[in-house]
């Protein structure tokens, strides 16, 4: 795993719907497609996000068909910043 910068972490999860697709992802064991996090925003907008996330080295996006595949990267930020993504989700 590449070097994760805390600030742009802390950038990329100052938004809510960035928050919004961790929590989501992070309530679920199993890698989703951009389509089944309901968001409140246009598909580009979302795409946008989901970059933002995958930039900061929050998520990892894999295709499965022709489907884009989003997963948290739970064990690499527990090892890089324990209890960080606990404290976002609020399950502290």
């Amino acid at each position: 795993m590449r070097t994760i910068s805390l600030q742009q972490v802390l950038e990329a999860l100052v938004d809510p719907v960035r928050r919004q697709i961790v929590s989501v992802l992070h309530a679920t064991d199993q890698d989703l497609n951009c389509g089944a996090i309901d968001l409140p925003v246009s598909k580009s907008t979302a795409t946008h996000h989901f970059h933002v996330l995958r930039e900061a080295g929050l998520i990892r996006q894999h295709y499965v068909g022709t489907s884009r595949m989003n997963g948290l990267r739970r064990e690499e930020f527990e090892e890089a910043f324990p209890g960080l993504l606990r404290a976002v989700v609020g399950k502290e």
